[in-house]
């Protein structure tokens, strides 16, 4: 018996795309890119309202909200689990107008537990009309799959989150998005350049080394364990000129560290004056499993980091379709961008490269448990979908997809992240 299912939608809204809205992997459950609108048919009815009236009842933003945490609810209660076992929640939203709403929403679905979570200000969501775009991990409850809470000094989720900022589960820790902040959720006085001052340091090279030392550091130590033993951020930069410097800061302390990286930028945080956010995952001290590089062929530039094998896990860093300075298909993609050229060609590559990375494993398609494609133009989707199909036929897509500022090469259509279960 396969120790994967998957819960899919043939047609998402009336499309050609296989959709996997749910994939269980041994005892982790990967709810993916979930907005509200009905998934075959792509209405959103049910969070709209009255046509002539769509103000009557709950506020619309906290109708999405609640929409998109029920069937998160019901999808969990199939796999028998609940929200109550989440032990990782990302968030994207296109403005800051429905984070409150949203917020309201979790504290009344999710109780006095809130996962560790991260939410970031995208461009949009994958539907136009969508304001809230959620993605879960969660366990299957068990002896051996116990969430422990986790609260390091210094190291504290914002006041007006009130999700853990840290938690251990089976041999993982799960660090919520950090910002370089003190504890009134302000930035730190350490990262701050003065306004009187012309120079004298660069706000991401200081608040990337103040997340590292003073944020990442301490949640690892406090769950008894080090920074040695992260293994996967992902990291949200405020512009794409911001890469480089962050890359070397970052490097300084993980060069030696197998670490799969996903940087993307970024439009928007929840604390005013931060150009970075950073979440984590990392291993206990005393854990059986171990992290261990892919040795897999990949073109230098194709990603900021290594693949990693933790266990069951295998995780790429974010990957772009580029080799030697040129991006897949970057000569024909500007004729045809109505045929979605650019996404296409570059995801058929990138599936290459995740191709070399199964071969490597001894994994099939169907491994692959979680996919966020973050593009600067959400219109290449349709282009990533068709590579997808073309790869691998009708095997279901479990993705994630929003649009963001400008990537770190104008050629870039997307940057990738994959999770595979081995």
């Amino acid at each position: 018996m396969s120790s994967i299912e998957v819960k899919a939608v043939e047609k998402l809204a009336g499309s050609s795309v296989v959709y996997a809205q749910a994939v269980k992997a041994g005892p982790f459950i990967f709810l993916t890119g979930h907005e509200a609108h009905d998934f075959e048919t792509g209405s959103r009815e049910a969070v709209d309202g009255a046509p002539g009236f769509p103000l009557y009842g709950m506020p619309p933003l906290r109708r999405e909200g609640d929409f998109i945490l029920d069937r998160m609810q019901g999808l969990l209660k199939e796999f028998g689990s609940d929200l109550g076992h989440g032990v990782r929640l990302d968030q994207y939203y296109p403005t800051t107008d429905p984070v409150e709403p949203y917020h309201q929403s979790r504290r009344a679905k999710f109780g006095s537990y809130i996962p560790p979570s991260t939410s970031v200000i995208m461009e949009r969501c994958l539907g136009s009309a969508s304001e809230i775009c959620t993605s879960l991990i969660a366990v299957v409850p068990s002896e051996d799959y116990k969430i422990e809470r986790v609260y390091p000094k210094d190291v504290a989720a914002p006041s007006w989150s009130g999700f853990v900022p840290a938690i251990t589960c089976n041999d993982f820790i799960f660090v919520a998005g950090q910002m370089p902040t003190d504890d009134d959720d302000s930035l730190h006085p350490s990262v701050r350049i003065p306004d009187h001052a012309r120079w004298g340091g660069s706000d991401i090279r200081r608040q990337t080394e103040f997340l590292i030392l003073h944020k990442l550091k301490p949640a690892m130590e406090a769950a008894g364990s080090s920074l040695s033993n992260i293994f996967k951020v992902q990291v949200y930069l405020q512009t794409a000129d911001m890469f480089p410097d962050f890359v070397e800061v970052w490097n300084r302390h993980f060069a030696e560290i197998p670490c799969a990286v996903t940087v993307v930028p970024t439009k928007s945080y929840g604390t005013v004056g931060g150009v970075i956010e950073i979440n984590a995952i990392g291993l206990k001290a005393d854990a059986t499993r171990t992290c261990t590089v892919v040795d897999v062929d990949l073109p230098e530039m194709a990603s900021y980091g290594p693949c990693v094998r933790v266990g069951e896990f295998v995780l790429p860093s974010g990957l772009m379709a580029v080799e030697d300075g040129v991006f897949a298909g970057s000569a024909a993609a500007p004729q045809f961008d109505a045929l979605a050229l650019a996404g296409y060609a570059q995801a058929k590559a990138v599936y290459g490269y995740l191709d070399a990375i199964r071969a490597a494993v001894g994994a099939g398609p169907e491994s692959v448990v979680r996919a966020q494609y973050f593009t600067g133009d959400i219109k290449q989707f349709a282009g990533i979908a068709a590579a997808w199909k073309d790869s691998y036929g009708q095997q279901p897509h479990p993705f994630v997809c929003v649009q963001t500022p400008p990537l770190p090469a104008a050629s870039a259509a997307f940057i990738s992240d994959f999770w595979l279960y081995v």
